[in-house]
Formats: structure tokens, C-alpha cells, sequence
């Protein structure tokens, strides 16, 4: 984001807070799905997007168009945000969408966090990522940029609903429905990193030829944990290719400390 962007999306999420602080387990639910819904809104309405983002508009005249759109239509808790949104000064109409977008995700989590249920929405997310990598068809359909957005969502019904934490069900119906650009693995990517931020960690996704015992992950853990001096959580996706050892990312960074890595390594070197 741009540094306007940036102070935006900070004025609203302390607005944010303060709505969360006074709404039970389902008013986050409820406020999360509202924000989502405005946000296909604004994507569906090209004019209205430009409206409440445009800089040359009075703020009071944007809060107050969202208001008279919307406030039949959401709660007050949703409308408060949304005005702490339009009245601010965003980069673009595409930012102040990724910021709504960060918002209603944030409610989610929140929630998931209140339950204890924080761990299992980030573990859930990254298996469905794998899960979905390995099937080329099914990553297809989902990630398709068009596509009947009803049809996907009945789809994601089919594969988690009732096998999931329910806040991890409407993260993925989302992200299927309202792709926004992004392909569904590397959506599921970001919204595992999004859960792990939630908890102040990094996530490193580690490829392994076999499967790590629970002390093996944990000393893992602490060796990352020494190297990045922060918390990182290591989720291993078991991967014959690797051929030993193991291969790491955190981020943009790559740890390759397997067989294959080390041969082709050595190919490259014999080569030059």
C-alpha cells in the first residue's frame, strides 16, 4: 500500500477496534461477512467504487452516501467502519478494497481467536492450500477469474462444510468467489500468513522427503526461531522430490538443505 493507504487502513482499524470490543462471538461473524459483501459490492459497482474513493469529494458526502446506501442493509457496527473507510484518504479505489478486504479478515480472526480456535483456522487453511495444489483440476475451477461465483461457493460448501472451523469456511468461500486477481493457492498462502501474523509469527513452509516426528518440528521451530529472531511455525508438507533433508521458505527466502538441492547445486557448478 502507499503511505496514505497505509494511514487509512490504520484509522480504520481503530475504528475497528472499538466495534469489536462491544460485539459478541456472532456479531464478529456477522461483521466479517458484511464487510466481504461490500466489498463485492464495490467491485460489481464501478461508479460507486470511484464515489467513495474519490479525494476531491468531501469526506461527510462519502459517509454519507455509504450511509443512505447501506444502512438498511448491514449493522451499525459494520456502518461505523465503513464510515472510518470513506471518510479517509486512500491511494486508489483498488486500495481502499484490499484495506476492507484486511478489515473484514481481521473481525474473522478476532473471532477465532476469542474461541481458541486461531491454531486450527491457520492449520486448516494451509492444509486446503495443499490439499488443492495437488489436485490441478479442482485449483482450476476454483481459482477460475470468471465463473459463476455461486456455483464455486456451493463447491467449497461441498468440500469443508461441517470438516472446518466455520471462520475458515467463509475465508476460502471468499477468496473463491472474490478471487480479486489471485490464484486459489497462493490466496490461501496469504491468508495462512494472515492467521499467523494474527499470533505475531511467521509461517515456514517446509517440503520434506518423510514425515517429521513432534520433537523434530519442535527443534525445527527453535532453530527458525534463532535465525529469524522471532517466532516462526513450520508447516511440513511431505514431498518425495526432496530426496532428504529438507526445504524451507520463509518468505521470499529459501533454505535448501536438501539431497536435491545439493546435487543440482553441484550440477551448476560443474556446469559453469
Amino acid at each position: 500500500m502507499h503511505a496514505a493507504s497505509r494511514e487509512a487502513l490504520a484509522a480504520a482499524e481503530l475504528r475497528l477496534l472499538d466495534v469489536i470490543d462491544g460485539a459478541d462471538d456472532q456479531g464478529l461473524v456477522t461483521l466479517g461477512e458484511e464487510l466481504f459483501a461490500v466489498v463485492r459490492l464495490l467491485i460489481d459497482e464501478h461508479a460507486l467504487r470511484r464515489a467513495v474513493s474519490d479525494p476531491a469529494s468531501e469526506p461527510q458526502a462519502r459517509e454519507g452516501l455509504v450511509r443512505g446506501l447501506l444502512a438498511s442493509k448491514v449493522g451499525e457496527g459494520t456502518l461505523k467502519v465503513l464510515s472510518a473507510v470513506v471518510t479517509a484518504r486512500w491511494s486508489s479505489g483498488r486500495e481502499l478494497l484490499d484495506g476492507l478486504e484486511s478489515l473484514a479478515r481481521t473481525a474473522l480472526l478476532v473471532r477465532a481467536e476469542r474461541g481458541n480456535r486461531l491454531d486450527a483456522v491457520e492449520d486448516e487453511l494451509f492444509r486446503l492450500g495443499r490439499i488443492i495444489a495437488g489436485q490441478t483440476e479442482l485449483a482450476q475451477v476454483l481459482g477460475a477469474s470468471g465463473g459463476n461465483a455461486a456455483g464455486k461457493a456451493e463447491l467449497v460448501d461441498s468440500l469443508v462444510a461441517g470438516k472446518v472451523e466455520p471462520v475458515t469456511e467463509i475465508l476460502v468461500r471468499q477468496l473463491v468467489t472474490t478471487p480479486r486477481g489471485r490464484d486459489i493457492v497462493s490466496g490461501l498462502e496469504e491468508l495462512t500468513a494472515v492467521a499467523a501474523r494474527r499470533r505475531e509469527r511467521s509461517v515456514a513452509y517446509v517440503r520434506s522427503a518423510v514425515e517429521l516426528t513432534a520433537a523434530q518440528v519442535d527443534r525445527l521451530a527453535t532453530a527458525l526461531a534463532r535465525v529469524y529472531g522471532r517466532q516462526v511455525v513450520p508447516h511440513v508438507e511431505i514431498d518425495p522430490t526432496v530426496r532428504g533433508g529438507l526445504v524451507v521458505r520463509v518468505g521470499d527466502e529459501v533454505i535448501d538443505g536438501s539431497v536435491a538441492g545439493q546435487l543440482d547445486l553441484l550440477r551448476r557448478e560443474l556446469a559453469g
